[in-house]
C-alpha cells in the first residue's frame, strides 16, 4: 500500500509539474486557476490510467504495464480532455506532451527499479 501512495503522489506531482512548466514556457499567469485549468484533464487522464492499471496487478513502481499503461492514459485521456474543455491540442503539444510525460511518468519509475535492483544486489553480494 506504501508503495502505491508514492507512487500516487510522484505522479500527481510530476503531471502538475510538466503543466506548470508549460505554462511558464508560454509566460502564462502563474495564478493558481490558471494551473488549475491546465493541469485537470492531464489528472483526469492519470486517474483513468491508474484505474486500468490497478487491474494489471502489477506494482505502481513497474515501467510496464503500470507505467506505460498510466503514461499513455495520462496523454491520451488528457488531450480528449482538453478538447472537451475547449483546450487546444495543436500536433507540436501533442508530441511535447508525450514526450515529457513519457520522461517524467516513465522516468521516475526506471530510476526506481534501478535503485531497488542495486539494493536487492547488494544484500545478496554480502550474505
Amino acid at each position: 500500500m506504501k508503495n502505491f501512495r508514492i507512487a500516487a503522489v510522484l505522479d500527481i506531482v510530476l503531471v502538475v509539474v510538466f503543466c506548470a512548466i508549460g505554462r511558464r514556457s508560454h509566460d502564462e499567469a502563474n495564478a493558481i486557476a490558471g494551473l488549475a485549468s491546465t493541469a485537470w484533464p492531464f489528472l483526469g487522464g492519470l486517474a483513468i490510467g491508474w484505474l486500468i492499471a490497478t487491474r494489471f496487478r502489477s506494482a505502481p513502481l513497474s515501467v510496464y504495464p503500470f507505467g506505460v499503461t498510466v503514461w499513455l492514459a495520462t496523454v491520451i485521456g488528457g488531450m480528449l480532455l482538453r478538447v472537451i474543455g475547449g483546450q487546444g491540442t495543436a500536433f507540436s503539444f501533442i508530441v511535447v506532451a508525450t514526450i515529457v510525460l513519457a520522461v517524467f511518468l516513465l522516468g521516475w519509475r526506471a530510476i526506481a527499479a534501478l535503485v531497488l535492483r542495486n539494493r536487492k544486489v547488494g544484500r545478496t553480494t554480502r550474505r
